[in-house]
């Protein structure tokens, strides 16, 4: 099993017509188009799931950089989703970084 991921998506394609693509080139055993949570819409990308390793092979080297609608799809094999630490991103949180002074009292 092979997984895939298809960037550069129209925000109108579907998971039958992402599909169908790959299907040229042999088994896809599942397409899952990435969407927003709050919104539904599409994010321009999708990971498709292909049984044989050589068909999933041979389907990245034929789709990668073809125009779909007016977009050069970036297709490769999917790398693992990174590990982050769980909670909220943004900002310094305690004691994050930068110089700082330290501060005596004013009086």
């Amino acid at each position: 099993m092979k997984n895939i991921f298809v960037g550069n998506l129209d925000f109108g394609a579907t998971e039958a017509s992402v599909r169908s693509w790959f299907e040229e080139y042999g088994a896809v055993e599942r397409v899952s188009i990435v969407t927003d949570r709050d919104t539904g819409r599409s994010r321009g990308f999708a990971f498709v799931e292909m049984t044989n390793a050589d068909e999933a092979d041979r389907a990245i080297n034929s789709l990668n950089g073809a125009s779909v609608n007016g977009r050069a799809l970036n297709v490769n094999e999917a790398r693992p989703r990174e590990n982050r630490a769980p909670g909220g991103g943004g900002g310094r949180g305690a004691g994050g970084g930068g110089f700082r002074q330290r501060r005596e009292s004013r009086w």
